[in-house]
């Protein structure tokens, strides 16, 4: 094998290559199989890729071993499918969109029967219209809400559409058994006697082929770096993208079981499940400055999970208007992020934007939050929270407003809103001197409005009595009661080992509650 140049030695500090692929009948015999599967049914291909080093091997083999195979016979559609949850590293982003591109390319000029598409979340599933728009906490190692709205959902979705269409899919992933023992185990679990394929975990009819299987990380680089990309990539280009970022894979995820990011693999630059976002600043260390403001931002969002502080930055009721406490103690369960906050980072979000947009290098600076989610948040913030302040519009102005690369979204003017930024102050003004909660009468006008020229309105008064029956007391009084109740009773539990969330989840439509 030649060696690579410097730049592309191999991560990871692996100081020797397996010559189990160096054998031609190797690579032969695992074309002939792909080739083999590919011919024996009409079920469609649907290829897994992450832009990683198993996608891209998993890939490379596919498109090698089918190239091979007469015009004619290469009738059944692979379909390349990328998942992008909209807060991907941009380095990395940036490197999947070139190679869909450089695929799609390349499929039309080889005769490839192969078709790139990008799976991304609905609007109201985003990562932002979640954390901002209703307040969701970062997520973490016992709370991670993103993976499956982000990432599981947009993926499934498009299989279930192929499903719909043909009947049976095949999906092919680049999951390997040395990856963990866990992976092992699912992959054992899962399999058909007799046959080279496995059942997908969750989905039915959908078949799993994996084609690296038996592959360990060194056969991976050997494979690589041994063999030209079919679409034109440079596999060094790969290797040493991870070699700056002393990472991992981000795999694609289509289930539970596959592992999601975390544990400093290249993904999502949001991500607060580990403490330090290592790749992120392996990357900035190696000459990626103008990725420092999605850092700081991120470790932002990370102090947020300091169990001292939460009460900082979250409500002490939950999404539905309720309080819980947590066991025999007069702590309060967090709730999602107050209004105060969520303004705050949205702020943020959008000068960090315009901040990385002056600094990226040309043709790369990302979308950190793209027009339906801000549409989408102010919708959550006018409707749930009485926002009559009409913040989002605003803060875009703010912060954006001058910025001559910015196009502002189409503000629709809202007609069901009624209220204005100086009908809440007079309202807040009434309600302060008649001891009355100012977000209970928003929240009764709010029903109101709601039911406004319904020719049934028998729900109306269902409404008012659970409003009412919500809790619109600050938290001082809550807790000076709290401690009435228990007494002696109330127990001193450390801070720093509860973990509040885990307590009571957040998931589901009760997410936040």
């Amino acid at each position: 094998m030649t060696r690579a140049p410097e730049r592309a030695r191999i991560p990871n500090g692996a100081k020797s290559m397996k010559k189990t692929l160096d054998d031609t009948n190797t690579l032969a015999a695992i074309h002939r199989d792909v080739r083999e599967i590919y011919l024996s049914d009409s079920r469609p291909w649907v290829v897994g890729y992450s832009g990683g080093k198993d996608s891209t091997t998993a890939l490379q083999l596919i498109w090698t071993a089918v190239s091979a195979l007469p015009p004619e016979q290469r009738q059944k559609k692979i379909y390349v499918i990328s998942s992008d949850t909209l807060v991907e590293t941009p380095v990395v982003s940036h490197y999947i969109d070139v190679s869909l591109d450089r695929i799609a390319a390349a499929a039309v000029e080889q005769g490839m029967p192969i078709i790139t598409h990008k799976v991304v979340p609905e609007t109201d599933k985003s990562f932002w219209v979640n954390l901002i728009g209703r307040g969701y906490p970062a997520p973490s190692r016992r709370f991670r809400w993103c993976t499956e709205r982000l990432k599981i959902e947009p993926a499934n979705d498009f299989i279930k559409s192929r499903v719909a269409e043909f009947g049976e899919v095949v999906m092919v992933l680049g999951v390997r058994r040395q990856e963990s023992a866990t992976r092992a185990q699912v992959m054992s679990l899962h399999s058909i006697e007799g046959s080279r394929l496995s059942r997908h975990s969750s989905l039915l009819n959908a078949f799993v082929y994996a084609p690296i299987a038996d592959f360990s990380t060194d056969d991976v680089w050997t494979y690589l770096l041994q063999n030209t990309s079919p679409w034109g990539n440079d596999n060094r280009d790969l290797v040493a993208m991870y070699r700056n970022a002393a990472s991992g894979e981000c795999p694609l995820v289509v289930d539970t079981s596959t592992p999601s990011c975390g544990n400093s693999r290249f993904g999502c630059w949001v991500c607060t499940v580990v403490e330090r976002d290592k790749a992120m600043e392996a990357m900035i260390d190696s000459g990626e400055e103008w990725l420092t403001p999605l850092l700081e931002f991120r470790d932002k969002l990370s102090e947020t999970q300091d169990p001292a502080r939460k009460l900082e930055f979250r409500d002490h009721r939950r999404r539905s208007g309720r309080v819980s406490f947590i066991g025999e103690t007069d702590r309060v369960m967090p709730g999602p992020y107050t209004m105060e906050f969520r303004r705050e980072l949205l702020k943020g979000l959008l000068e960090t934007q315009r901040q990385v947009a002056n600094e990226a290098p040309a043709g790369e600076a990302p979308i950190l939050i793209h027009e339906a989610e801000l549409h989408e948040i102010r919708r959550l913030w006018r409707t749930e929270h009485g926002d009559w302040a009409d913040s989002v519009p605003r803060i875009v102005r703010e912060t954006l407003g001058r910025d001559p690369r910015f196009v502002e979204p189409d503000w629709v003017s809202e007609d069901s809103v009624a209220f204005t930024a100086d009908d809440g102050e007079l309202l807040e003004a009434v309600c302060a001197e008649n001891d009355v909660p100012a977000d209970l009468v928003m929240k009764l006008l709010e029903i109101e409005r709601a039911s406004h020229g319904l020719k049934r309105r028998h729900a109306v008064h269902t409404r008012i009595e659970e409003a009412f029956s919500l809790e619109w007391r600050d938290l001082d009084t809550l807790v000076a009661e709290r401690r009435e109740v228990l007494g002696p009773r109330a127990a001193a539990v450390a801070i720093d080992v509860i973990d509040d969330d885990a307590e009571l989840p957040f998931d589901g439509e009760e997410a936040g509650r």
